[in-house]
C-alpha cells in the first residue's frame, strides 16, 4: 500500500510529467513537414550495455513528450548497436549512413567509436551529434581534425579529470594520488585529463615513474591484485575511471581490497545508473566528477526526472539519459530552422545556430570551435537518498572549456 507521501510524489511526476506533454504540443515549430530518418548508433552488447540502454531510453523520452517528432517533422528512429568499438560500430554506421540515408547521426557511447565514425559522417556531410565520449581528436596527416559535421552533447573526455583536480589536489595537500583506468582510449583521455592537472598543480602521483596503471580492457574482471599492489604505495587517494560491467567489479573490489580505507575519486561514470545499484553499500562515500546529478534544483531538471519516473523507468535518470535527451533537443531545434527537404548540410548549419540549450544539467551553449558544450561540472558524492543510494550534488566546481 502506498504511503501519503509516495501517493504525493506519483502525483507530483505525473503533473509535472503532463506539463511537459502539454508544452511540447504547444510549440512554435512548424507543422507535420515530412518524415525525416534519425540514426541512434549506441552499445546495445558489450560492457557498455547498460550505458546504451540508458541513452536509448534519454533520446525516446524527448520524442515521446513531443508527439514523436522533431522540428515538426515525424521522425523514424533507426537504432544501430555500437557493440564495445569500432569493430561493431563501424559497420552499422555505414549501413546507417548508406543504405538508411539518415539525415543525422546520434547516440555513440565509447571515445574511440566517435574517432572513427566522425570521418564516415564528415565524409558524408551528415551531423554526427555525439551523446557520449569525445575523444581528443589527434591530427591526421599533420592536419588538425575537420570537426564540422561533428557536434557533441555531452563532454570531452579529458574534461571530467581536469574538472576535479584542484578539488583532489586541496583535500590530499601534499599527499600522492594513485591513478587506475582502463587500458584504451577512454581511460587514456579520462586518465590523462586529471593527471596532467594535477601535477601541473604541483600534486604527485604514488604511482612508479609517475605513470598510470591501465588494466586490460574488456578483458579485466579481477581487480584485487591491481589494488592491492596500489595499495603497497600507500596513497593519500585513488583517482580512476570504469563504467559499465567493469565499474562494478571495481567497486566491489575495491572495498575488499587493501585500499578500502584510501578515499576513492573518479569520474562519474564510475557510479552511475544501474551500476550504482549493483554496487550497492561498497560504493558508499565515493566522490566523483560530472556535468549533471539528478538533485540539481533547476526547473528543467525537475521536470525531466518527473517525466522520467512517469515513463516507467526504474531509478533516477543519468548523465547518458540527459545527454541524449539534450541531442534530441538540439535536433528539434535545428529541424524547426529547415525549410523544405532536409539536407545534411542545412541541418548542420542550423545546429550551429541554435544558440542557448536550457538543459536539466542547466544552461548550456556549443563551444564554436569544438563544437562541444560550455557548461559547468559538479561534485557528487554517493550517500542515501531516502530508501536509495545516489550521486548527490555536494558542489560546484567549474565551468569548461574555460573561457
Amino acid at each position: 500500500m502506498m504511503t501519503t507521501r509516495s501517493m504525493r510524489r506519483r502525483i507530483a511526476a505525473l503533473a509535472a510529467a503532463a506539463v511537459l506533454l502539454a508544452a511540447a504540443a504547444c510549440t512554435d515549430s512548424p507543422g507535420d513537414a515530412g518524415t525525416v530518418k534519425v540514426g541512434l548508433l549506441v552499445s546495445l552488447s558489450g560492457t557498455y550495455t547498460t550505458v546504451g540502454e540508458d541513452m536509448q531510453r534519454g533520446f525516446k523520452l524527448y520524442l515521446d513528450t513531443h508527439g514523436g517528432k522533431l522540428g515538426g517533422r515525424k521522425v523514424d528512429l533507426i537504432v544501430g548497436d555500437e557493440g564495445d568499438g569500432p569493430a561493431t560500430a563501424v559497420p552499422a554506421a555505414q549501413k546507417l549512413l548508406e543504405r538508411d540515408r539518415v539525415v543525422a547521426l546520434t547516440g555513440l557511447v565509447g571515445g574511440a567509436t566517435v574517432d572513427k565514425v566522425q570521418t564516415l559522417t564528415t565524409a558524408k556531410k551528415i551531423p554526427l551529434v555525439g551523446a557520449n565520449a569525445r575523444p581528443a581528436f589527434a591530427p591526421v596527416g599533420g592536419k588538425a581534425r575537420d570537426l564540422t559535421y561533428t557536434w557533441h552533447t555531452s563532454y570531452n573526455s579529458d574534461e571530467p579529470g581536469i574538472a576535479i583536480a584542484s578539488h583532489i589536489k586541496a583535500q590530499v595537500g601534499d599527499g600522492e594520488v594513485y591513478a587506475i583506468g582502463p587500458d584504451y582510449q577512454g581511460g587514456y583521455d579520462e586518465l590523462r585529463g586529471f593527471t596532467d592537472t594535477f601535477t601541473k598543480l604541483g600534486g604527485k602521483l604514488a604511482n612508479p615513474d609517475g605513470k598510470t596503471v591501465f588494466t586490460p580492457f574488456p578483458t579485466t574482471e579481477n581487480f584485487l591484485p591491481y589494488l592491492n599492489k596500489a595499495a603497497q604505495e600507500k596513497p593519500k587517494a585513488v583517482y580512476t575511471f570504469y563504467a559499465g560491467a567493469a565499474a562494478v567489479a571495481f567497486v566491489k573490489q575495491y572495498a575488499q581490497s587493501d585500499l578500502k580505507d584510501v578515499p576513492l575519486y573518479a569520474a562519474g561514470f564510475l557510479t552511475e545508473g544501474s551500476v550504482l545499484t549493483a554496487q550497492g553499500p561498497a560504493a558508499t562515500g565515493i566522490r566523483n566528477v560530472l556535468n549533471y546529478s539528478p538533485t540539481l534544483p533547476n526547473p528543467a531538471n525537475q521536470q525531466f526526472v518527473a517525466a522520467w519516473s512517469a515513463a516507467g523507468h526504474t531509478g533516477q535518470p543519468t548523465t547518458f539519459a540527459m545527454a541524449s535527451y539534450d541531442a534530441a533537443a538540439v535536433l528539434d531545434r535545428a529541424l524547426a530552422a529547415v525549410d523544405g527537404d532536409v539536407t545534411g548540410e542545412e541541418l548542420n548549419k542550423a545546429i550551429g545556430e541554435v544558440g542557448r540549450i536550457v538543459s536539466p544539467r542547466g544552461d548550456w551553449q556549443f563551444e564554436p570551435t569544438e563544437h562541444r558544450p560550455v557548461q559547468r561540472w559538479y561534485l557528487r558524492e554517493v550517500k542515501a537518498d531516502g530508501p536509495v543510494l545516489s550521486n548527490v550534488l555536494v558542489q560546484d566546481l567549474t565551468t569548461l572549456p574555460a573561457s
